[in-house]
């Protein structure tokens, strides 16, 4: 599937963090989990958790409230893992694809979200990367902040997971 077959797709899996509604599109969702035993690899950068074993594949596991400064995950029985589909464009052209974990503190639903419904992100003065926001959709007078979920990690970042996944 393509970035722009992905793009078409308006489905979003909504869940929590931080008291907040986040969105992630569903053509890039391979599953969600209960959390499994993770395992923590050493010189891992702080916000991730450590790897999963995820059908003989290993999965790293990101929690997103360290990576956006929010604090770090509490796990409870709501707290989910979401694996994602990561794509990126190599400089030959061709696209890379990493499976990557995300915490969540509650996976809540899919809902179909129009691109009229959704506002570019905040322009908030201040030098912040906001990239890895798609926009804010409106849900029933709530904004949900949709992730581009392809801009969480930076190049080195992605890098540096998959070289720390080979070696695990």
């Amino acid at each position: 599937m393509t970035d722009k077959n992905r793009q078409e797709i308006h489905q979003y899996l909504t869940f929590k963090l931080a008291d907040e509604m986040y969105a992630v599109n569903v053509a890039n969702i391979k599953e969600v989990l209960g959390i499994p035993k993770i395992t923590k690899v050493p010189k891992m950068p702080p916000h991730m958790k450590g790897i999963i074993n995820l059908r003989g594949s290993v999965v790293p596991v990101l929690d997103l409230c360290k990576k956006f400064d929010l604090g770090e995950i509490t796990v409870t029985e709501k707290t989910g893992i979401i694996v994602t589909e990561i794509f990126r464009n190599k400089d030959d052209g061709t696209e890379e694809e990493l499976v990557i974990g995300i915490f969540s503190d509650e996976v809540q639903k899919v809902i179909t979200i129009e691109p009229e419904s959704i506002e570019p992100p905040p322009k908030i003065g201040v030098s912040i990367d906001t990239e890895f926001i798609q926009g804010m959709g409106h849900v029933e007078n709530n904004f949900i902040m949709i992730l581009n979920i392809n801009k969480i990690l930076t190049g080195s970042e992605m890098e540096e997971i998959q070289s720390t996944a080979v070696e695990a």
